[in-house]
């Protein structure tokens, strides 16, 4: 079967096992979800991510970030910019998800950053996803 949005993909499948309390989800690597898996770690939404090589393209497994009392952190992860309708964001445009507790994966020149890095950094770019 081939996929055509990997980062879809990806994401879906967090999502998914987000729902099912799952400590771990195995994902396609490839650059863009290793830099959306970075900043979900760096952001504090997942424990660890890691890439495990195969004959392939690898396994990306994402371990999940869970409460003391078992709830998600993950409430609401979505896909924003899909490859029928790319979605770009100068720095002054991107968004603050619920004014400041979720956070903009953002595919710029200098990588994959949260919304918060882009403000810093003065830099927009694709507007992947929104995590809160």
């Amino acid at each position: 079967m081939s996929q055509q949005d990997l980062t879809a993909d990806m994401l879906t499948r967090i999502r998914n096992a987000v729902r099912n309390r799952t400590e771990h989800v195995n994902c396609i690597n490839n650059k863009l979800n290793r830099g959306v898996a970075k900043v979900l770690k760096e952001e504090g939404y997942i424990q660890e991510y890691e890439v495990i090589e195969d004959d392939r393209q690898g396994i990306l497994k994402v371990h999940l970030k869970y409460g003391p009392r078992g709830e998600s952190v993950i409430r609401r992860i979505d896909r924003v910019s899909k490859p029928g309708c790319r979605v770009y964001r100068g720095v002054s445009d991107i968004p603050r998800p619920l004014q400041g507790l979720g956070i903009a994966v953002v595919s710029t020149s200098r990588g994959v950053l949260s919304d918060r890095q882009c403000r810093e950094e003065r830099v927009g770019g694709e507007f992947v996803a929104l995590v809160s």
